[in-house]
């Protein structure tokens, strides 16, 4: 269920986006993508992962070319590198969702939510806030077939769910997922271009996931999957056991896919029974880690990735990105490698017209630079961000990418008052101290959206 639930999890703060959009004086109207509707529209041509058309980052990480104006409005995706990601005193490198325009290069990890950094553990914390969305870390690179390895610490909690998956563009997956009221419980799965088949799911059993960290990998081959937790093999899916005979299909995670580790409520009071259900049950948003933190949290000390040779046959035009190359067929077959660019000049371009803002943005920057000298430095990396009293930063969107420009995570989350900066101090109300939150209009819009997905998912159950 993995798949699915955070799919829908990220359209809840899309919708509320909507909504707070929707009272403002002038704003565009807001197009829909997804298997039953037609596809965006060409002044709207990048369908995000959460199902909304629109421009910029909508171009960008998840952009599903399935559903597209075409498979040029997309972006391409950057390729394949080994890298490690040790998340000690870290916090400071992750770059805000709303700001990053697609550079690689300079960026590994984009977030959308709250993180602050672990000195005791040398570990990057990600939190869900009291009434919050959560966090989600997402890698700006693309694997296509490789190992992944994740060392993390999950939360725990009833309707608490940590996640580490492999989502790409057109919603291949491959799945961890972590129920906080089942901590020697791992939940595996996977999905072929987002088709709901809620059989895939096997549980791997562990130690408390909680109180011990653990090693998380996923090594994905062309002919089969390999879950492991620490270094030992708890599932192994072969391709050809997907074969639909119907479709003609291996119905088995075949394309270029992002990482992405997460923390969300699903056990919210507004998710559908069916959801809650699986999640352990309602979420307690006075529990003691909200009463003594102001927020759940899990802990994520480091990522490893090794990229294997893509399939034989691939059409290879340079070493730069990936791209589709078919707007009939999305298996590994109809994508190509090639040296087209991954970075868009500004949030109004898409694959389009990827450097058509870059003239006006280095225009903007230069005055920018020579009316505040060094006080520019601050434009930088906390760019989208805002820091809480609790040592919280907080992804926000930016004065530079409005609220119709942004993509599919806008969280909605009550601030509380207090002034002490060490993790364990938490305000009266039990919220996170000084926490700052996405500019939606007001929480009742939340719900709104909350209740849309409600029925969503109680359509599924």
């Amino acid at each position: 269920m993995a798949g699915s639930k955070l799919f829908f999890l990220s359209v809840i703060p899309a919708l509320a986006s909507v909504v707070a959009a929707a009272s403002t004086e002038k704003v565009d109207k807001v197009v829909y993508c997804n298997e039953t509707l037609a596809a965006c529209p060409e002044d709207k041509p990048c369908c995000s992962q959460y199902g909304v058309c629109g421009s910029g980052s909508y171009c960008l990480g998840g952009c599903n070319p399935r559903f597209s104006h075409n498979i040029s409005a997309c972006m391409p995706m950057p390729m394949c590198k080994d890298f490690q990601t040790v998340f000690s005193n870290y916090s400071g490198d992750l770059q805000s969702q709303y700001t990053y325009l697609g550079d690689a290069e300079k960026h590994d990890w984009i977030y959308e939510g709250y993180t602050m950094d672990y000195d005791q553990d040398d570990a990057l914390v990600l939190a869900m806030p009291k009434n919050s969305g959560g966090t989600v870390l997402s890698s700006t690179r693309y694997v296509w077939y490789g190992k992944v390895g994740a060392r993390l610490k999950t939360s725990h909690g009833a309707g608490v769910v940590t996640a580490f998956i492999m989502f790409s563009s057109v919603q291949d997956e491959i799945d961890y997922e972590y129920v906080g009221n089942n901590l020697t419980q791992v939940q595996t799965n996977f999905y072929f271009e987002g088709i709901q088949n809620w059989t895939h799911s096997t549980n791997v059993s562990t130690t408390d996931t909680y109180d011990n960290y653990h090693l998380y990998e996923i090594d994905w081959h062309e002919d089969h999957i390999d879950w492991l937790i620490d270094g030992e093999v708890g599932r192994t899916l072969y391709k050809n056991s997907t074969f639909n005979a119907t479709s003609g299909d291996y119905m088995f995670p075949q394309t270029p896919a992002r990482i992405q580790i997460s923390l969300w409520p699903g056990g919210n009071a507004t998710n559908a029974i069916g959801t809650k259900s699986w999640a352990g049950g309602e979420i307690d948003w006075d529990s003691s880690d909200i009463q003594d933190y102001g927020y759940y949290y899990a802990l994520l000390q480091g990522v490893n990735v090794t990229c294997y040779d893509p399939p034989a046959g691939t059409k290879k035009n340079g070493s730069v990105s990936y791209q589709y190359i078919s707007s009939e067929n999305f298996t590994q077959n109809y994508v190509a490698i090639t040296n087209d660019t991954t970075v868009m000049g500004s949030a109004d371009d898409s694959g389009y017209n990827p450097e058509d803002g870059k003239s006006s943005s280095s225009s903007s920057s230069t005055a920018s630079k020579s009316s505040t000298g060094k006080g520019s430095s601050t434009t930088g990396k906390s760019a989208g961000k805002s820091t809480t009293q609790s040592g919280l930063v907080a992804a926000t969107g930016s004065s530079s990418v409005s609220s119709s420009k942004q993509s599919g995570f806008v969280q909605n989350i009550n601030s509380a008052s207090g002034s002490s900066s060490d993790k364990s101090s938490a305000t009266s109300t039990g919220g996170a101290a000084g926490l700052s939150y996405a500019p939606v209009s007001n929480n009742g819009l939340m719900h709104i959206a909350m209740g849309l997905l409600g029925a969503a998912f109680a359509f599924l159950y």
